[in-house]
């Protein structure tokens, strides 16, 4: 099956919408906001989606997806963009952190399917994790020190 075929667009769109179902239930439960309220946005978000995976297919640029999708959402959300409010009103009734929750779920779920390639990098991927891990919080251990030393509230 070829990355730009309609075979893909198919089971791309299966997977924005699975990750568009979990996105509504997790926004609903963080903050309330019912599927009515919030389907507008995530219909953006999924179509966003879509359109990126598919830009990355079609276009001869070495970019994921995802910087496609950022492009989009941000030459939609500009102040002279003419669906600027529309736009922000629809994703504003979605929580950031309802969106994670899913995606991380999602991406957990299929590396978890994958535990025959896991087992090749075996010690090696611990290894690699427990340095990112020690950078992410000594790196930001260092930049909060600096700044709030910096703010003199430390």
């Amino acid at each position: 099956m070829s990355m730009s075929t309609p075979e893909f667009s198919v089971e791309s769109l299966k997977m924005l919408l699975v990750v568009a179902f979990l996105t509504l239930t997790a926004n609903f439960i963080a903050t309330g906001t019912g599927f009515v309220a919030a389907l507008p946005g995530t219909a953006l978000i999924v179509v966003l989606g879509l359109v990126a995976l598919l830009m990355g297919r079609l276009i001869p640029l070495d970019l994921p997806a995802f910087a496609y999708a950022m492009v989009l959402a941000f030459a939609l959300a500009l102040p002279f963009s003419p669906v600027q409010a529309p736009f922000l009103a629809a994703v504003g009734e979605i929580d950031f952190l309802a969106t994670t929750t899913p995606i991380l779920a999602y991406a957990g779920l299929s590396i978890g399917l994958q535990t025959g390639k896991m087992k090749e990098v075996s010690w090696k991927l611990v290894l690699v994790a427990v340095f990112v891990f020690f950078g992410t919080f000594f790196g930001s251990a260092l930049i909060s020190q600096a700044v709030l030393s910096a703010q003199g509230i430390i």
